[in-house]
């Protein structure tokens, strides 16, 4: 008999782990989270207490609420009856393969282990664990709560049926999860982030442009037009009636040329000092916290724009089903007053 997953484990409640775990909870799951730093259960709830109030713009299941929230200390008791585990400890090789290795000698046989790993290979974080078949990356842009995009990698021991219920477990949640067929360091998103940012670098270092101009170059530029279509199909279109057959007859060239004239340049301490007096000056008085709900702010704008013309899709409280039966529950749950 299956049943649809319900239950889910937030291990390590950092910054992604948080917001992974108010992205759940709004979704109607129950979650229980793990953390052993002193703190991190206040930190977590005023997270999801913070993030909410975005959530609620953006949608919120009938089952949504804070209240579906315990934690624990022990990250294998959390894991002990969930149906799909979201691993987000620090980004350290020694640390998660010996975690996984835990977890997934504790979790129900049939739950999917994912990690939130940004750089990390999922062969070598799976090396310790009996079930490595289950064992999958899926890593979020931040704050996966607010942006769509999941990369799903397998590691060399991953099952396709992991891949499978993975992707389906997150369009199931409103997400845009991605099946990123080979292990990369950094997968896909932050290869991409890297590869501009190099160019970037070298225009700031080539003193071509200051910190400032050189992010208003993107944002207000190729940015905007990024957060609507990817660029394969903004060539496309582009280029016109003749469309990206036009565009690679005509531009394949420029492109070409602009590839062999990129800069290769070293982040220094003193280009990393260039770059941080720039930005702290692009900043000026404004604080962390502004900066935070600024951009939050309008990345809600263009999810609700995407959401109104169909670009995202919806979600649903249909969910990845498993073939467990009904599990108890565990944790300390505390009832918010």
């Amino acid at each position: 008999m299956k049943k649809p997953v319900s239950r889910v484990a937030v291990v390590g409640t950092g910054t992604v782990g948080a917001s992974w775990t108010a992205l759940y909870l709004a979704r109607g799951l129950d979650v229980v989270a793990s953390d052993p730093s002193p703190g991190a259960e206040a930190k977590l709830r005023h997270y999801v207490d913070t993030a909410w109030k975005a959530l609620r713009i953006i949608g919120v299941s009938p089952k949504g609420s804070p209240e579906h929230l315990s934690f624990t200390t022990d990250p294998s008791r959390a894991v002990a009856a969930v149906d799909f585990v979201q691993e987000s400890a620090p980004e350290e090789i020694d640390l998660k393969t010996q975690l996984f290795a835990e977890l997934d000698a504790a979790a129900p046989a049939d739950s999917i282990i994912a990690s939130s790993s940004a750089s990390l290979t999922m062969s070598a974080i799976q090396a310790k664990c009996v079930h490595p078949e289950r064992c999958v990356i899926a890593h979020p842009i931040n704050p996966p709560h607010l942006v769509p995009l999941v990369e799903v990698v397998g590691g060399r021991n991953t099952s396709p049926s992991t891949i499978q219920r993975t992707i389906a477990f997150y369009s199931v949640l409103g997400r845009k999860p991605i099946h990123v067929r080979k292990e990369l360091i950094g997968h896909v998103a932050n290869r991409l982030q890297a590869a501009l940012y190099r160019e970037l670098a070298y225009l700031i270092e080539q003193e071509v442009l200051n910190v400032t101009d050189a992010d208003a170059a993107v944002c207000w530029g190729p940015g905007l037009r990024w957060g609507v279509m990817g660029p394969n199909m903004l060539f496309h279109l582009n280029a016109g009636e003749g469309g990206i057959h036009h565009f690679m007859e005509h531009f394949a060239r420029a492109i070409s040329a602009c590839w062999s004239d990129l800069g290769h340049p070293e982040l220094t301490r003193e280009l990393q000092q260039t770059i941080i007096n720039g930005l702290m000056e692009e900043v000026g008085s404004q604080s962390l916290e502004k900066l935070v709900r600024d951009r939050d702010q309008l990345i809600l704008g263009l999810l609700r724009l995407r959401r109104k013309l169909g670009g995202l899709p919806k979600t649903s409280r249909k969910s990845l089903s498993s073939d467990a039966p009904g599990r108890g529950k565990q944790g300390t749950r505390r009832r918010r007053r």
